[in-house]
């Protein structure tokens, strides 16, 4: 149907694709219908499209409530005006040169406000890069680490911004410059059910549970008994009730320092979470679609009659929000106090629940009947559908970028740093109607260039640096187009093979790049070296489709081998039972790329087999629940912790004059 496509095309949606293998896909006419219904352009019949492609051009020709560009560069106006001037945050205001619908940008980055003849609107100006990770005597290394998992001398259910602050002070003092830690999004409050950090309730504010009060200068929490696996089903509501009862123990004024704000939106999260658990408690919903109708709209009468007759209920979780900013402020700053250049890398998920906070709150912003996942591959035929949502580019559009700019600043704002996830998403989502099959979705545009460059001004303003996830199939442009931004890619041990299938050397780097041991996701060194991911794959029926665990085993000894032959050249090959030179030797090669950053997942300090998450499960491997065996304090004084540092500092190469180059 050639005006479904015209539309399709014209909508961001894109009616073609190209596949992990290359080969070209094609979505369907009923899916392209479904997602650009779900998009509010309407499908299903010639009249609707129609329709449809006329408000399309129309909303092409009006003039955009932002305006993205480069410093001193020119920009296309959808009119010509007779003048423009723009005035800065610093209040001067500037006559910005037109020529036809051209206009020359101001040259010194930042927001202005932009009046084009009788026209106003808002103005970005980005600068040419993003900052890079301080590069001193050596380029600098860190440590990745799961905050939950982290325990400290004072036993806990799990880790919290405490335990991440001591972690700041030992790995510090063993040399280390940054600490890469999990997203710390809000997820919903004392909910033990939905604890994974990548599908968070909002990406604004932050996961109250990991909140230590005795960073904000309040009593400690209560000691608890560890264990080996965190149990979230208790320890999430009893961590809120434990919340609960500090708050109502303080006195008026100390409480009143806590809770003021001037951010409406921070109170409007506030009220999110206290419905959410006023209506969890009385009828078992789960985020607001499934609040009565009354209170969909956060704006609406029953929403201000609820924050009103609710107001301690409202005023605690903006208690609980304080603690949390002021506990990972203060574990930034334990950072800087024991040396680290950098600090914490912060960790953006890619979207969020669709039940949760941002979905509530800036619903004229987000996706509406639509989620995010990945399309069907040779590697996973089904597809995956992640089950979170995420910005409209349209709702962006209309927005002037505001909640994805305070999005972007939110995750800047307590770090030297900040990793992007599934950065391909800045270019394209996979996008799927709720209620439909993986392979019913399509890819979804957009607005990349804007994104990036708000990216690099945002990175500006904060001093920080861009880690953009990009592993995987990049989409057309997009490698070329964050490395001109000075963002840094991913390049992760596993996924760096020539194509003989053999590991590529430490020199073979990308400079501007974080070379990773591993990730989150990832099998661990130790744990690949014995074949702990080939015994998980074994007992969950992930295996290769017809492939005996003999001939996996095989593949994994052949690769034993191109593994150690790139990393030592001299000593021989360890047995598959004896990993810790392996790690050493991993770890090393790593610490020899011209890579502007180095991380070590903390698994891999500790030569530890199990890893994080095992994507693509949810109960039947314990994703998100591991603890570590004993106090970090304890851990760092191991010879083999103590031995990784050393090589991490002795090795990294001395950092060359100027900036690195992709």
């Amino acid at each position: 149907m050639e005006q479904l496509h015209t539309l399709a095309q014209a909508a961001g949606v894109a009616r073609a694709w190209t596949d992990v293998e290359g080969r070209q896909q094609v979505v369907g006419d009923a899916a392209l219908a479904a997602v650009l219904a779900a998009l509010g352009h309407e499908a299903a019949s010639e009249r609707q499209i129609a329709r449809s492609l006329v408000a399309l051009e129309e909303r092409r020709r009006a003039l955009p409530a932002m305006l993205v560009a480069d410093c001193g560069g020119t920009i296309a106006l959808p009119f010509a005006p007779p003048r423009a001037e723009a005035t800065g945050e610093d209040g001067v205001t500037l006559a910005l040169a037109v020529a036809g619908e051209r206009l020359t940008v101001p040259e010194v980055p930042g927001y202005y406000d932009l009046v084009l003849g009788g026209h106003a609107t808002r103005l970005a100006v980005a600068p040419p890069r993003c900052p890079l990770p301080p590069q001193g005597a050596r380029r600098p290394w860190g440590v990745s680490v799961q905050i939950p998992a982290l325990r400290a001398a004072r036993p806990s259910p799990f880790g919290t911004f405490g335990e991440l602050a001591e972690t700041a002070r030992t790995f510090g003092a063993a040399g280390a410059d940054a600490l890469a830690i999990n997203p710390v999004h809000a997820l919903f409050p004392g909910h033990g059910k939905g604890y994974s950090p990548y599908s968070p309730s909002t990406r604004l504010f932050l996961n109250g549970a990991l909140a230590d009060p005795a960073l904000a200068g309040l009593p400690p929490l209560p000691a608890e008994e560890a264990t080996p696996l965190i149990d979230w089903a208790e320890a999430l509501p009893r961590r809120l009730a434990q919340l609960r009862d500090m708050f109502a123990a303080l006195a008026p004024e100390r409480r009143a320092a806590f809770i003021a704000t001037d951010d409406p939106m921070l109170r409007r999260h506030a009220l999110f979470d206290a419905l959410d658990c006023h209506f969890r408690a009385a009828t078992g919903a789960h985020g607001w679609r499934d609040w009565p109708a009354a209170y969909h709209d956060p704006a609406g009468e029953a929403a201000a009659r609820f924050a009103a007759a609710h107001a301690d209920e409202v005023a605690f979780h903006l208690f609980v929000q304080s603690l949390a900013q002021a506990g990972l402020e203060a574990a930034q700053a334990a950072a800087k106090e024991a040396g680290m250049s950098i600090g914490l890398i912060g960790d953006l998920a890619v979207g969020v629940d669709p039940s949760g906070s941002d979905a509530w709150s800036l619903r004229h912003a987000m996706l509406d009947g639509l989620t995010i996942g990945a399309p069907p591959d040779p590697l996973g035929p089904l597809g995956q559908n992640w089950s979170i949502t995420g910005f409209s580019p349209d709702g962006l559009g209309a927005s002037g970028y505001a909640p994805w700019i305070a999005m972007i600043r939110a995750g800047l704002a307590s770090g030297g740093g900040l990793r992007i996830d599934h950065a391909f998403g800045l270019a394209r989502l996979w996008v799927i109607p709720e209620g439909g099959a993986t392979a019913d979705g399509a890819y979804l545009s957009y607005p990349f260039e804007d994104l990036i460059r708000l990216a690099t001004l945002e990175a500006h303003r904060a001093g920080g640096f861009i880690i953009a996830e990009d592993l995987g199939t990049a989409p057309h442009g997009f490698t070329g187009a964050v490395t001109a931004k000075a963002m840094l890619g991913m390049r992760v041990l596993w996924f760096e093979r020539a194509a003989d299938h053999g590991f590529i050397g430490a020199g073979d780097y990308a400079p501007l790049s974080a070379a990773m041991s591993g990730t989150h996701d990832t099998v661990t060194v130790a744990g690949w070296w014995r074949g702990r991911d080939l015994d998980w794959a074994d007992e969950l029926g992930r295996l290769p489709e017809g492939m005996p665990r003999a001939e996996a085993e095989a593949i994994r000894d052949w690769d034993r081998g191109l593994l150690w032959s790139t990393l030592d050249h001299t000593a021989p090959r360890p047995a598959p039972d004896d990993p810790a030179p392996v790690v050493d030797a991993a770890i090393a090669h790593i610490a020899r790329t011209p890579s502007a950053l180095v991380l070590v997942s903390l698994e891999d300090m500790l030569g530890l087999e199990e890893q994080p998450n095992l994507p693509g499960t949810v109960e039947t491997h314990p994703n998100w629940r591991r603890r570590l065996a004993a106090p970090i304090g304890e851990l760092a004084e191991a010879p083999d912790v103590a031995r990784r540092c050393a090589i991490l500092t002795d090795t990294r190469p001395v950092a060359a004059p100027g900036r690195p180059e992709g």
